[in-house]
This record gives C-alpha cells, structure tokens and sequence, in this order.
C-alpha cells in the first residue's frame, strides 16, 4: 500500500494548472484583447463594434466547442486534451505574423484561436482538479485559476511593451513561443489525472480508508433535465456578458474620458489584480459558505462596479468600479465548476461544466460586441452599463433561489495523518 506523500500532490496539480491557465487563451486572447482594441482600429480602419465583432466570434466558436470539449475531457482524461490545445494555441498565435491588412484576415484568426483554446482554458483543469479535491475543491480551484487572474494583470502590460516594440503581429508570435515552451513541459510532467492512479484519494488520504462511491453522479441527460442546471447557465451568461463587456471596454472609456493610454492599460491590469483577488477569494468562501449565496453577494458586488463605471467619470471611482468588477470577473469561473460539482457529481462533470462554461463564454462575447455597437451608434456607454447593471442584478436574484446541494458533504471520519474523509456522498437537490 502506499501512502501520503508529505506534499499532497494535488497541490502539485493545482500549481501545474495554475502555470498552464497562466499561458492559455484567456490570458493571451480575451484579457489582452482591449490593449489590441486600439492597434485594431488603426490597422483595418473600423469602428469599435466591428473590432468587438473578432472577439465574439471567437469566444462564439470556443463556446460551441466548450461542450465537445468536456465530452473528450470525461472519456479520455483533462491531461491529454490540455497538452493538445496548448500545441494547437502555440502554433496558431505563431501564424499572427501572416495576418495582412483585411479585417476578414482577423476574423478568421480569432475564429481559428475560438476553435483550438477550449483545451486551455477552465473546463479540463477544473475536472482534474475537482477529481483529487472534496473538501477543500473550492479553494484548490481557485487557486488552479489564479493562473488567469495573474495572467489578467501580467498579459495586458506585457502585451502593450511587445505591441509598442515590435507590433501587434510579433506580440502575437512572441507568446506562441512562450506557450510551447514554457506551460506543455509543466503539465506533460507534472499534470496527474487522478489522486487514484497514485495511491491516493481527495484530500490525501490512503486509498485503502478511500470511501465508496465519490465518483458517484447523475448522467448528462439528468443533469440537463435538470431545473437546477439551466437556473445556473441562465445566471452566469447574464453575469458574463455585463462583466467581460465592462472588462473588454474600460480601457476605451477610461480613454475616451481623458485618461492616458497608461492609465487606461493601469485599469486594464487592475480589473486582473480583483480577478486574483476573486480567484483565491471566492475559493475560500465556498468551502465555508453556500456557493449560491456567494455567487448573490460577488454579482451585487460587480453590480455596484458597473454603475461606478457609468457616473464616476475617469477618476478614483472608475478604478474602484473596474476593481469591483473584476471581483465578479474572478467569481464566475471558479463558482460555475464548484456548483455543477456539488449539484451534479463527478460522473459527467467536463460535459456538464463544458456546456455551461461554453454559454458563459458565449455570452463573455456577445457583451463586448453589444457594447461596441451601442458606443458606435449612440456615442455613448450610458444604455449598455444601465442594461447590463439589470442584468447584474437578476443574476443574483437567480442565485438566490437555488436549493441545496445534491452531492455536499454529510459526515467525516479520521483518517490517517488527520485527513478528513466524505465517507460517502448524498443529500437531497
């Protein structure tokens, strides 16, 4: 029999899916997005709706895929799919520098980046994750996500210092580098599926005291059968589309209010430090307090963000309205894999999160895109962050009228080393 290693090695998982998240497409494509927003526009000669429209089509191409991509995560492990999206991404990023002077050359490079960044981003890494943490899940998936949230601060500078000396196209090329080299020797090395195959269980206890059944969990057809499921993707794409429009825009509206590039790129970054914040945050939260009533309490909180956004112009306020946003930004992901864990189980967990993070991304999209065409014809941002200010708002009530949780925890026993063990998983929806 072997035992515990004096390290639980989740938390070398957790570490290694922190580096990979670090090196994804969130950090690269989507949180970059609004420091490109400006080169765009120069380029190829277009308004703020049509440079918007590259970014929905390619979180509108992940979202589609989102779905599959759980599917192959569930039947052949996160590990695999991970190392061939990280591959894939390289290469793509790489061929930025074949980019010509047409906008439709942009759109088929961001619908090809949409197709190929499933496997980097939350949905295999939060099931491998889940599968070698019970107790402690929320605060190992967020802190696996605080990939992203570094990412959000550490990309948009970083990206701006490599657009001002090289150009946008290098920018692009440079981090296709860095995924190849730096995130796929981490994961193929390091990266475990499951605490099984190492004699362990979640939360670090000997196989033999490992409890019956905590793979248990409903089937893809009863989870979408489920009231509870779309209750969840309903609230999280209407809290998606409000935060990523606020996030992809800040920038611009910190501009066009008098701010400095470097203030406006400042804002940028800030929205990544409460994505941080949010990350580690919201995973502590969760092991302690019903996810459903976090979830209300970050999307008021964001709520409050978006309406600093619209009446405090482009001073201390807007920072705290950006800072406040980015808390929810950071919440989402984190509670959306947390949730479908407890409500649904570990069975069919990548298809479940897949579907509802695919709807998440969907909507991530479609905000920036309404908000740029909204800015477009009007001039103006006050009607969109009033619209997606009620949006907030619903959000949270959504979350408020969930029930409690079909697979929490019902008692513990002691096992060796004075692990606390789930001996079997149940309880009522």
């Amino acid at each position: 029999m072997r035992g515990r290693t004096p390290l639980f090695y989740g938390w070398v998982v957790v570490a290694s899916s922190a580096i990979g998240l670090l090196f994804g497409a969130f950090p690269i494509v989507f949180s970059s997005f609004a420091v490109f927003f400006r080169s765009y526009s120069r380029e190829f000669h277009a308004g703020r709706g049509a440079i918007s429209l590259a970014l929905t089509i390619s979180t509108s191409v992940s979202a589609l895929l989102s779905g599959w991509i759980g599917r192959l995560t569930d039947r052949f492990g996160g590990r695999k799919v991970i190392l061939a999206g990280l591959a894939m991404l390289g290469l793509v990023l790489l061929s930025a520098e074949a980019i010509g002077s047409k906008i439709w050359q942009l759109y088929l490079f961001y619908a090809i980046l949409g197709a190929v960044s499933g496997g980097t981003i939350s949905v295999p890494y939060g099931v491998v994750v889940s599968r070698w943490f019970n107790q402690r899940r929320g605060l190992a998936l967020g802190l696996a996500l605080t990939g992203l949230g570094v990412g959000a601060i550490v990309m948009p500078p970083l990206v701006q210092f490599l657009i001002a000396t090289c150009g946008w196209r290098s920018a692009f090329a440079i981090a296709g580098g860095a995924v190849l080299i730096i995130p796929m020797p981490v994961i193929a090395l390091f990266l475990k599926e499951t605490p099984q195959g190492m004699g362990l269980w979640p939360d670090g206890a000997a196989a033999a005291q490992a409890p019956p059944g905590a793979v248990e969990g409903l089937t893809w057809r009863e989870i979408r059968n489920s009231r509870t499921f779309w209750v969840v993707v309903a609230a999280f794409v209407l809290a998606s589309a409000g935060i990523s429009a606020c996030a992809i825009h800040v920038a611009e509206l910190l501009t066009d209010r008098g701010a400095s590039p470097g203030a406006a790129a400042l804002a940028v970054s800030i929205v990544g430090i409460a994505l941080l914040t949010g990350r580690v945050g919201t995973g502590f939260l969760l092991d302690r307090y019903f996810g459903p009533h976090v979830a209300l309490v970050l999307f008021s909180i964001a709520a409050l963000g978006i309406v600093l956004l619209w009446t405090a112009g482009a001073g201390v306020f807007a920072r705290v309205g950006a800072f406040l946003v980015g808390l929810g930004f950071g919440a989402e992901v984190d509670i959306i894999a947390y949730l479908m864990s407890r409500y649904f189980g570990l069975r069919s967990l990548g298809t479940a999160f897949g579907f509802a993070f695919g709807a998440f991304v969907l909507a991530s999209g479609l905000g920036p895109l309404i908000m740029g065409f909204v800015f477009d014809r009007t001039g103006s941002y006050d009607a969109p962050l009033a619209g997606f200010c009620i949006a907030m708002i619903t959000a949270a009530g959504l979350m408020a009228g969930l029930g409690p949780y079909r697979f929490a925890l019902t008692r513990t026993v002691e096992a060796p080393g004075g692990v606390e063990l789930n001996p079997r998983l149940g309880g009522q929806e």
